[in-house]
């Protein structure tokens, strides 16, 4: 899979993912504006344009990044795992994945609702099954 920053000044190359999910914790909400769509990459991924990413450590096991040119959100990045975590609209070839989970299910707020039939994962079914 391949994507790209609004400006192309940045792009990231994944092995190809069959799934996304939505995370509704309030720091991807702030971050994004709502929920964040995104794919789990692992850690096996390239970058280029590294001159032009600017990274936010947003707690003690992760941090977030975004192009310094034209804000584009690049990636969410595990440190406990080397796990990248990309924002399914980076990518171009986003139709052919399907909606597998919604994360920190228990803060998503009420005036949104997905119709897809999702797995749902509260806030401490994702930290025990990150060991965070």
């Amino acid at each position: 899979m391949k994507g790209k920053c609004l400006c192309e000044s940045v792009t990231i190359e994944s092995d190809d993912v069959a799934e996304f999910e939505a995370c509704h914790c309030s720091m991807c909400r702030r971050w994004g504006g709502g929920p964040l769509l995104a794919v789990h990459c692992g850690s096996n991924i390239s970058i280029t344009g590294k001159d032009s990413i600017k990274v936010y450590e947003s707690s003690e096991w992760a941090e977030r990044s975004f192009c310094s040119h034209c804000g584009t959100h690049l990636y969410y990045h595990l440190k406990p795992t080397d796990e990248y975590i990309v924002p399914l609209g980076l990518f171009n070839e986003e139709s052919s994945i399907s909606f597998k989970r919604q994360i920190f299910i228990d803060q998503k707020p009420s005036s949104y609702e997905f119709s897809n039939q999702t797995e749902n994962l509260t806030e401490q079914q994702v930290f025990d099954s990150f060991g965070v």
